[in-house]
């Protein structure tokens, strides 16, 4: 199974469970994704800790993949599909903790910054390589990146393509703690029982009331990606990129 849900006392640890492909979001590992988180939303956890098997915590959506739609689903529903997916997170009462390691990259970062607090290990490389495919983030990147990290370092990002290390990472916003690889999982942890000691009410208030300065930005963002992304879809540049990628799967 390509996503593990435990319970540990109050905490709920959902882990992307495949580690041979970074732990890349293929059809299937998407569905389960999703699958795992609505449950966590409404079980008796109190915090909801995402974390990724192997030596990454997600690699964004798998290559093998790019621009699959299964079922005649069209770019538009699509897109729309996963940013509901990102905002229900952010809508969601309980405290989402990611776990960082390794690549976070494309919707992988989109995933991590959609939770309330990131612990990255020092090893963590982040980026938004989608400009390389003629596209852009489209699952509230734009947003989450600018509120986190400012709007040049969003555009930085998002224009270039390039991954950033775990030190420039929290010196920009966009993770909250580092710790060495070894300890990353079991600090994420006792961070998520830490909040999870204190009144689920008095937790679950605090995050919508700091949500609220920034919730109206994240859903005008994220329609506004949509709208850019499924333009991108059609570009020359995107169904060049995808044909050369198509291309090289065959000839392997």
């Amino acid at each position: 199974m390509p996503i593990r849900s435990d319970l540990d006392g109050h905490v709920r640890v959902i882990t992307l469970d495949r580690p041979e492909r970074h732990n890349a979001l293929d059809d299937a590992t998407s569905a389960q994704l999703e699958a795992a988180l609505a449950a966590a939303y409404t079980d008796d956890s109190r915090v909801i800790l995402l974390r990724g098997a192997g030596r990454s915590f997600c690699s964004g959506r798998d290559v093998a993949q790019l621009g699959h739609r299964a079922g005649g689903e069209n770019d538009l529903d699509f897109v729309r599909r996963h940013q509901d997916r990102r905002l229900a997170m952010v809508a969601c009462p309980k405290p989402i903790v990611a776990a960082v390691r390794g690549y976070a990259l494309g919707g992988g970062l989109e995933l991590a910054l959609a939770a309330d607090i990131r612990i990255a290990a020092t090893d963590a490389q982040l980026a938004f390589p989608e400009v390389r495919y003629g596209l852009m983030t489209d699952t509230g990147g734009s947003a989450f990146a600018t509120v986190l990290a400012g709007p040049s370092r969003a555009k930085l990002l998002a224009m270039t393509g390039r991954r950033i290390d775990a030190a420039k990472a929290l010196a920009w916003g966009l993770v909250d703690e580092i710790v060495p690889p070894e300890e990353l999982d079991q600090h994420a942890l006792d961070l998520c029982h830490e909040i999870a000691a204190h009144s689920p009410s008095a937790v679950a208030m605090i995050k919508q009331v700091v949500d609220e300065s920034w919730h109206a930005t994240l859903h005008a963002t994220s329609r506004a990606e949509l709208l850019a992304q499924v333009a991108l879809f059609a570009s020359p540049e995107y169904l060049a990129a995808k044909a050369a990628r198509s291309a090289t799967r065959r000839a392997e």
